[in-house]
């Protein structure tokens, strides 16, 4: 079983491979805010891991892949 550590370091990844797959050509305003959005929950994400606090990590980098989420699905049904 990975520690708390090695899941928020995979799911981090998991978010910089998934925001680099996105075309933002054609969004839409909102959603450029939104993948920015996103982005700083990220960067948020890897400062908590750096100081310790797993817990505020794992809940921002979750957080990060909701938001990231939404576009990509909204997206797909274009």
């Amino acid at each position: 079983m990975a520690s708390i550590q090695e899941r928020i370091i995979k799911d981090i990844a998991i978010f910089d491979r998934n925001i680099s797959s996105i075309n933002r050509e054609g969004l839409e305003p909102a959603q450029q805010e939104i993948i920015d959005l996103a982005a700083m929950y990220a960067k948020d994400s890897k400062a908590f891991l750096d100081k310790g606090d797993f817990y505020t990590s794992f809940s921002a980098i979750a957080y990060a892949h909701g938001l990231l989420d939404s576009i990509i699905k909204i997206n797909a049904k274009k």
